[in-house]
């Protein structure tokens, strides 16, 4: 970054602050060699990006299920997300701009091998019970997902902790067995919030630090909030007075919810209705590409998907250009069979992309011995919008290698509870994470509780450990594009495309710079949004 640049985003960060007046903000861009007009408009930016107190916030989200709740070992859909990060924060975060920042951490540091981390904490933050935040409150909030007994989705990026321990009563110091050099950017997750600790566990149903207090909870339909008195961050972050998130999985529903004015903004936007919403003048549509890809998981321990070639026929029996078009309508990219996209440091974009090729789609499938099967792929747009054109058109591309898809239309409500790992092969998606690691330990650890392709493969296990320590950029790179390899020649995913997050809201409420890596600006919309 310019030195230029670091000058102007301060300058800019102090008018939102409302630290700095026109005068004085003109003043100084001026000294800068900043023109007079571009002054001016920089500083109407920074000053409509300023947030603004008070009101009442109405989001609509394309996730959730009435089975939701918000035991952060159980977090798994973008509505637990939103309202986790609205009642606990964490010890870090990942910041619109990619840095990872501090939250309930102020600081952290390793060991030469970034084999012992420890965390200093934030002093005087209470919790939504009136109780002073402390380090074993944070050992106990890390300590939830790493019993024998954890289901949690989070176990497995704690896998390599030895010891978790308190040095006085705001530092903590966490041992590994191995170095992990992203080990804090973990810590931003919101499965990993902060809560009191009670009788040897979380008492997470009390509420953590968070900005909002929940008041009603209707298990993945709606959970209203109001703004916490006591929080330590109030003069940053959660700006509304109250708050109002609620789950409309239908996307016509969903976007005629905002078009009539019953919401603020909402999530999902489905590609094809882009254009219409952004031609209306009281609408803002926003896009951006970040880690979120959409896939059609096997299980891979289950017949007929155990069996290798069967899985490599139907990888190159799609058409995926014509998913990017007809589906994403070009709002995105093709994927190539692994979770490691363009927006991550390691992506290795040199290894072959598989391209539609129905002569070796048929040539594994007689490699497969299968015979004339008939395979069901269960789908429903809770999985992700379109998923059921993207099904119907796998099953016609399919066909023309002569392989038979029966395209099974599931319900939405239930969709992640009774059928996303459940049903041998089915339509879902990723958000992604901030790390490769983060993305390999969820998805594809052999024991993680959302390996969705059963992937339990010795070599891709072996780089998993070895690259997550290892300290020298080159040699990582190498092993993480060599896992790149291994899932899209062998694994279990058909990953056909990453997808831009699209969001469309009013001018009722505004935010300053997005963060891309989730949506609703990295989930944490409650926190970062006002409004106007």
């Amino acid at each position: 970054m310019t030195q230029f640049k670091t000058e102007t985003d301060w300058l800019i960060s102090e008018v939102r602050k409302g630290r700095l007046s026109r005068r004085a903000f003109l003043g100084r861009s001026a000294a800068l060699g900043v023109a007079l007009s571009l002054g001016e408009g920089l500083y109407s930016q920074a000053r409509a990006a300023t947030p603004k107190k008070g009101g009442h916030m109405r989001l609509a989200m394309g996730h959730g299920a009435t089975s939701d709740t918000l035991d952060p070992a159980t977090l798994t859909n973008g509505l637990q997300w939103t309202a986790a990060y609205g009642v606990a924060n964490t010890l870090t975060e990942i910041a619109p701009n990619g840095q990872l920042i501090g939250s309930l951490a102020t600081e952290w540091s390793a060991s030469p091998d970034a084999r012992v981390w420890t965390f200093k904490l934030r002093d005087g933050v209470s919790f939504h019970n009136g109780k002073t935040m402390d380090a074993e409150d944070v050992i106990a909030s890390i300590n939830y997902h790493r019993g024998d007994d954890s289901k949690s989705v989070g176990k497995p990026l704690l896998a390599t902790v030895t010891d978790i321990r308190a040095d006085g009563p705001n530092v903590v110091v966490i041992e590994l067995a191995a170095g992990n050099a992203d080990f804090p950017y973990n810590f931003g997750d919101a499965i990993f919030g902060i809560y009191p600790a009670k009788d040897g566990t979380i008492d997470w149903r009390s509420g953590g630090t968070g900005g909002y207090i929940l008041k009603t909870e209707k298990a993945g339909q709606l959970y209203e909030f109001e703004r916490n008195p006591n929080f330590w961050n109030s003069d940053a972050a959660a700006h509304a007075d109250t708050v109002s998130l609620m789950s409309i999985t239908d996307p016509a529903a969903r976007t005629n919810a905002l078009m009539t004015g019953e919401v603020d903004c909402i999530d999902k936007i489905e590609p094809k209705t882009v254009a219409l919403l952004a031609r209306r003048p009281d609408m803002i549509v926003e896009e951006g590409a970040g880690p979120l890809h959409y896939t059609f998981p096997m299980l891979t321990k289950t017949a007929p998907f155990d069996n290798g070639h069967l899985r490599q026929a139907l990888k190159y029996a799609l058409n995926r250009e014509e998913l990017v078009e007809k589906v994403l309508f070009g709002h995105g990219v093709v994927g190539n069979d692994h979770p490691i996209g363009p927006s991550y440091r390691y992506h290795a974009g040199d290894i072959e992309q598989i391209s539609y090729d129905p002569d070796k789609a048929k040539f594994h499938m007689e490699k497969s011995g299968l015979g004339d099967v008939t395979l069901n792929l269960s789908a429903a747009d809770a999985a992700f919008a379109g998923a059921l054109d993207a099904a119907v058109l796998y099953q016609a591309s399919a066909k023309a290698a002569g392989i038979n898809i029966n395209v099974v239309r599931e319900a939405n409500d239930g969709y992640w509870s009774d059928v996303w790992q459940k049903k041998p092969w089915t339509a879902s998606y990723w958000g992604g994470y901030a790390t490769e690691d983060t993305m390999f330990s969820t998805g594809f650890a052999a024991d993680a509780a959302w390996n969705d392709t059963q992937w339990d493969h010795a070599r891709f296990n072996e780089l998993m450990v070895a690259a997550r320590a290892e300290l020298d950029e080159a040699r990582r790179a190498e092993m993480y594009r060599d896992m790149q390899v291994i899932l899209r020649d062998e694994g279990g995913a058909v990953t056909p495309m990453f997808a831009n997050d699209i969001h469309a809201r009013t001018e009722n409420i505004a935010h300053g710079e997005l963060s891309w890596i989730r949506g609703f600006d990295g989930r944490r919309i409650l926190d970062r949004w006002w409004m106007v």
